[in-house]
């Protein structure tokens, strides 16, 4: 049986309702990170710079386990439109039995690997030391990080992006009450701060487990792992782990090429990418509105209703992009001054900020699209096309690399390169798709 299509009005109001309380737990991601570093600032500069090493590490094996909410949610959000709400619940459970087993394979792996991984940077003794001492505890963190992914995924299946904002808000609250604690109370230094973190985020994984048993009770739910639910989320896991690992090879080598540009350049890309992390928070909170909504109409069967959010989400990321664009080209003069205070950086970057304002409607469509696709699980497609969109790219930073070209014009060929050839090589390959039925027929 299909299910009744909602007025525009009411399919608004949807949007907004996932899409709003998404921004705020994507944002507390962040914060945690501040935190941290406002804190161990406070301990001096050869602790900041451990962490500022211990972090990179870190956010490089986060930045590659995100797909475990990506996978997660598509699975549930197709069963629980199916009218199978115990089904959806189960197939969530199994996504966090399986984030569970990666994370404690990380922890074990990265304890072991901490000493070799910090030395790859070359830093001072004293900021190794340090940078050991925060990652080697942060490590038996990685399990907990994982588990919440794989939960929060299960609940945006659910329709449910309040509940993920609640317990991100309690966590940061934790984390910065907790590192003030160990931190300064205590004496524990950086180790604190690392202990503080790492405790807060298992215990928003008892909120999570509390929450979602619940869920597991209220639907008949079992709360076992099942062999089934596991060969489903890891088959879509795998994919999406390709196609993140393509997107890490993208920046990464973006930064490598800034680096090899000059100093000035790098941090002036660093300046402009922070930016575009900015933005990306709010268009991401509209993608994940989509994945969720995507994935329940096609449970449901309503294709007119899928589309109908396709329509609707890619005008929204559009228009929302235009908007967020106006506001970096206003902001283009003074960007440079608020982060650094030196006018020469800022005359520096101001023509890539303007390079990236103006991308941002294509990053705006791009996000939804990418969130549509997920939400229909064509997870095997976004990792072949991940790729491909390499194609291009590699290429223009080639180019950019070898005429030397530096400066302000270098910054601009490099944001040329990355919001323009790349974003527009990922927009031509899921417009692509978007415009067939094959993506509605992925089996879920």
């Amino acid at each position: 049986m299909v299910a009744s299509t909602p007025p525009p009005a009411t399919l608004n109001r949807e949007i907004l309702r996932l899409a709003v309380p998404a921004l705020g737990a994507l944002v507390a991601e962040p914060l945690f990170l501040i935190i941290d570093a406002a804190m161990v600032g406070h301990l001096g500069i050869v602790p900041l710079a451990g962490l500022g090493i211990a972090s990179a590490v870190l956010q490089t094996i986060v930045g590659l386990m995100v797909f475990l909410a990506y996978s997660t949610t598509p699975a549930v959000a197709r069963r629980f439109g199916a009218g199978k709400p115990g089904d959806a619940v189960s197939v969530g459970i199994d996504g966090m039995w399986l984030a569970l087993a990666l994370g404690a394979l990380l922890a074990i792996v990265g304890s072991l690997l901490t000493p070799g991984a910090v030395d790859l940077f070359g830093a001072t003794d004293a900021v190794a030391a340090e940078a050991r001492a925060y990652l080697g505890i942060s490590m038996w963190g990685l399990p907990a990080m994982l588990i919440v992914f794989a939960a929060t995924g299960l609940l945006r299946g659910m329709q449910d992006t309040m509940t993920p904002l609640w317990i991100a808000g309690l966590g940061f609250a934790a984390n910065a009450g907790l590192n003030w604690v160990f931190i300064y109370g205590l004496g524990w230094g950086i180790a604190g701060s690392a202990f503080g973190t790492v405790v807060a985020q298992w215990g928003m994984v008892a909120a999570y487990v509390l929450v979602i048993r619940r869920l597991a009770v209220r639907h008949g739910a079992s709360v076992r792992a099942q062999r089934g639910g596991l060969g489903v989320t890891a088959r879509s896991s795998g994919w999406l782990f390709l196609r993140t690992v393509s997107l890490r090879v993208a920046l990464l080598v973006t930064v490598g090429v800034a680096t090899g540009i000059g100093t000035q350049e790098l941090a002036g890309w660093q300046i402009a990418f922070t930016i575009f992390s900015t933005a990306a928070f709010a268009l991401d909170a509209l993608a994940i509105a989509a994945q969720a909504l995507v994935g329940k109409g096609l449970g449901a069967g309503d294709l007119d209703q899928v589309h109908r959010v396709l329509r609707r989400t890619v005008a929204w990321g559009a228009w929302f992009g235009v908007l967020v664009g106006v506001i970096i080209a206003a902001s283009s003069p003074v960007i440079g001054l608020l982060f650094t205070g030196d006018a020469e950086v800022a005359a520096l970057i101001q023509p890539a900020l303007i390079v990236l304002a103006i991308a941002q409607p294509i990053a705006g469509v791009v996000f939804v699209l990418d969130g549509v696709l997920m939400g229909a699980n064509d997870a095997r497609y976004l990792a072949i096309v991940g790729v491909l969109n390499l194609v291009p790219f590699l290429p223009a930073l080639w180019i950019i690399a070898a005429t030397g070209v530096d400066g302000a014009a270098g910054l601009v060929w490099l944001a040329v390169a990355f919001f323009g050839v790349y974003l527009l090589a990922r927009l031509g390959t899921l417009s692509w798709r978007v415009r067939t039925d094959a993506w509605t027929k992925v089996d879920a």
